[in-house]
């Protein structure tokens, strides 16, 4: 079976992408910084689901590294997941520009420079998927997470057009906008119980729809909803409100 490439692959989002792609006979590359710390779970993936996974050193934001590092994979994959996103308080990201930069340039500049690089080989070759975590937050800016949602936004904006260029290639380009979800990054959050997934169902919801040749999927999908209300708030009122 062909390879996919995840990365971000320390995420829980992540991991639990890793695990359905197994489980359905995928093997995998498996980026991230310290890769070597997903050690345990390489081996527990090869066990359980008998495919193939090798551990990639892959810093999204070491710009220089991303052409070497696809060159030297030892098979192009066949698809590329990137869901690898940083995200601060936003009051930190007001005071201090080093917060702001790293949110723009892991969840923006960093995919944009790999997914380049990748989009070139991909449409030459007339073959693959892409898949890219973008967020709800995207989708309109508010002020208690404006900084990360602008990158978001960027990212969402992308991901539209590499659609668009690549639809003739027959590579498809699947955005995915997750609402609340339950890991690690939003561990110190008070997150509504209905709105919030769980990884795994993040995981299956995305598998489905990349399978399936989706363009964009909100996840939980209600969230689709919720933000064809937000985005159509008139500004007057909007700029008032806190959400």
């Amino acid at each position: 079976m062909s390879y996919v490439l995840i990365v971000g692959a320390k995420s829980d989002i992540a991991k639990e992408l890793a695990r359905v792609y197994a489980k359905n006979g995928y093997n995998l590359y498996l980026g991230a910084r310290e890769a070597s710390e997903l050690e345990a779970f390489k081996t527990d993936l090869e066990v359980r689901s008998s495919i193939k996974v090798a551990l990639i050193e892959l810093d999204i934001t070491d710009y220089d590294s991303h052409q070497g590092i696809y060159e030297n994979l030892d098979e192009k994959p066949l698809g590329v997941i990137v869901v690898s996103g940083y995200m601060t308080e936003q009051y930190k990201a007001e005071k201090e520009w080093s917060e702001t930069l790293n949110t723009i340039n892991v969840n923006y500049t960093g995919a944009v420079s790999l997914l380049n690089i990748i989009a070139n080989d991909f449409e030459e070759e007339k073959r693959g998927f892409i898949v890219g975590v973008s967020s709800v937050a995207g989708d309109r800016g508010r002020k208690t997470n404006y900084i990360y949602g602008s990158a978001k936004a960027a990212f969402s904006a992308y991901l539209s057009g590499l659609r668009n260029r690549l639809y003739e290639s027959n590579v498809s380009v699947l955005t995915v906008k997750p609402g609340f979800v339950n890991t690690k990054m939003t561990e110190d959050l008070a997150l509504p119980e209905r709105l919030t997934a769980e990884p795994i169902e993040v995981a299956e919801d995305i598998f489905k729809a990349q399978q399936a040749g989706k363009n964009i999927l909100y996840t939980k999908w209600i969230w689709r909803y919720i933000m064809l209300i937000i985005t159509n708030i008139p500004e007057f009122i909007f700029k008032k409100l806190s959400i």
